[in-house]
């Protein structure tokens, strides 16, 4: 089974899928367009949110970060007159020295990602979309901004104008990324955000080609004209797209097979551009994690 994810949606879906599928058998494709450097670090936020939950140590309360982590490092920082865009705690600093010393001695963000994999005993195959740097920019009244700093340090308020991907251009998946796709035939289009964390790896060269030829269900992370979370409303309007499950199956555009909406969904299903099923997809506990996942996997049977 491939996963498409981001941020905090996918991995709300994957603590279901892991109940119904092994670890193993699980391979998970990560945006890596918010990645950015802090304090002489690569944080990856979407790649280490999927490795905290599969080694056991995501702080679910947040949906990112360590469980229970300090913060000392940062606070000192902080006392020094080193300001740091993210609030990172110690565990989780870590986890940025280990893949920054792995890269600078010539490793790839892939192979440090695996190495990662391997030391923290995780079974299932993360992937990071790319090798290759690319950043999420947002064009603000203020002018354009890298993801984070309009996320975190402006707190995802300013009106969006638009949102472009820097790199992408010269960006390709990865070897293993092709391979993963290569293997399996049913892919599975996280509820994270469609603009951001969704579409770069739906840009990435040859992806969006090689998924027509695949078994695709998308989970909408909107429901009425609202996101679940995050600033996806924005972004869906700034690029031309209606705020609605109708505007995500519309960006996603023909390489679905099915998109599965919320019960709640007020939206509209006649023309809809692709067939529609109804779940709950609120995913509050483990419990409704599991049972939307189970209700993902039954609709491969159907197509």
């Amino acid at each position: 089974m491939i996963v498409l994810s981001g941020g905090t949606g996918t991995p709300k879906l994957l603590q279901g899928l892991r109940k119904l599928i092994p670890d193993e058998k699980i391979t998970v494709i990560v945006n890596t367009a918010e990645d950015i450097m802090i304090s002489g670090n690569l944080v990856s936020p979407d790649v280490d949110t999927v490795l905290y939950l599969y080694s056991g140590q995501l702080d679910d309360a947040k949906w990112w970060g360590v469980r229970n982590d300090t913060l000392h490092t940062h606070n000192a920082l902080k006392k020094m007159g080193i300001h740091e865009k993210l609030m990172i705690g110690d565990t989780d600093r870590a986890t940025h020295v280990y893949r920054s010393e792995l890269m600078r001695k010539g490793a790839s963000l892939t192979e440090a990602t695996s190495q990662l994999s391997t030391t923290l005993r995780i079974r299932a195959r993360v992937l990071p979309m790319c090798d290759d740097t690319v950043e999420t920019m947002i064009t603000t009244r203020h002018g354009q901004m890298h993801f984070q700093d309009f996320w975190i340090g402006a707190h995802g308020e300013p009106d969006v104008l638009d949102v472009k991907i820097k790199g992408l251009e010269k960006a390709s998946p990865s070897i293993q990324v092709m391979d993963a796709l290569g293997s399996d035939d049913n892919v599975i289009i996280g509820p994270s955000n469609p603009i951001t964390s969704i579409g770069p790896i739906l840009s990435l060269k040859y992806i969006r080609g090689i998924l027509s030829f695949k078994k695709v269900i998308a989970i909408s992370p909107i429901i009425g004209n609202a996101p679940v979370s995050g600033p996806a409303g924005k972004f869906m309007k700034a690029c031309g797209f209606p705020v609605s499950s109708r505007g995500v199956a519309e960006y996603y555009g023909d390489i679905l097979d099915m998109m599965v909406i919320d019960k709640r969904d007020t939206v509209d299903e006649k023309n809809f551009p692709v067939r529609t099923v109804r779940c709950d997809t609120l995913m509050t506990s483990v419990e409704k994690s599991e049972s939307l996942a189970r209700c993902v996997l039954e609709l491969f049977e159907k197509i």
